[in-house]
């Protein structure tokens, strides 16, 4: 059976299943009165969208650097990267953003103007961790002859790592970094629990406002679909890509 056919009926499947089960709720829609919200919605959007795209830059700057830490031959400079990562990726997102805007922001005295870059940084660091883990996967799958035959042309450690190593590792882990942006978007969701005004805020905020839960809450469902379905496409059509060029 193609693909395709395969995936339209577990689609259509779906389909029917969901409609069938809204069907059989006793419930009166109010579709109309969201009409009036939509700038909301659109805005939070977009404000996701920024959040999901600046926190991406950054943690795979973190990412990136904390992996290098972590292949570190200096004890103390792996064992910071190995704290970090574990720390990070051991307590939840939602802690993390509570520590971070009414501890960390407050002992700091940063106001409201910077919820933004605190959320962006939180994020980034939340996402840096498990980026970390993706890039020193890719620096570990090199083999250790290229390094060799580098070195014995002439090159310096810092021209091995340049030249050699960085290009193929980040061909190795562009499939995985597509599917962590996938996960960053759907965690950016938890700064509205420090009232940054993206998607998932806006959904609630049109929620208080109109007492109208499902009605708030099913466009957000579409649109975080919106942004994951194509970059679930972009990292399958990678995976095949480089699995091709790779054997």
């Amino acid at each position: 059976m193609p693909r395709w056919l395969a995936t339209t009926i577990v689609v259509s499947l779906l389909a029917l299943a969901t409609g069938w089960a809204f069907a059989r709720l006793d419930q009166t829609w109010n579709w109309a009165v969201l009409w009036d919200y939509r700038e909301v919605f659109w805005r939070g959007w977009w404000m996701t969208v920024g959040l999901a795209l600046a926190a991406l830059v950054a943690s795979g700057a973190i990412g990136l650097t904390a992996a290098v830490m972590l292949r570190s031959r200096i004890t103390l400079v792996s064992a910071a990267a190995r704290v970090y990562v574990e720390l990070i990726r051991g307590t939840p997102l939602l802690v993390q953003l509570l520590v971070a805007w009414y501890v960390i922001a407050a002992a700091l005295h940063l106001g409201s103007d910077h919820r933004w870059l605190v959320g962006v940084l939180v994020l980034a660091l939340f996402s840096g961790a498990y980026m970390a883990e993706i890039f020193r996967g890719g620096l570990d799958a090199i083999p250790r002859a290229q390094i060799d035959s580098a070195r014995a042309i002439g090159l310096t450690p810092t021209q091995t790592f340049r030249f050699v190593v960085l290009p193929q590792a980040v061909r190795l882990v562009l499939p995985s970094v597509a599917g962590q942006l996938v996960s960053l978007i759907k965690d950016s969701s938890l700064l509205s629990v420090i009232s940054i005004g993206e998607f998932t805020f806006a959904a609630r905020n049109v929620n208080s406002a109109t007492y109208s839960t499902l009605e708030s809450y099913l466009p957000l469902a579409v649109g975080y679909l919106l942004l994951t379905l194509p970059l679930s496409a972009v990292s399958r059509w990678l995976e095949r890509r480089f699995r091709y060029e790779s054997a």
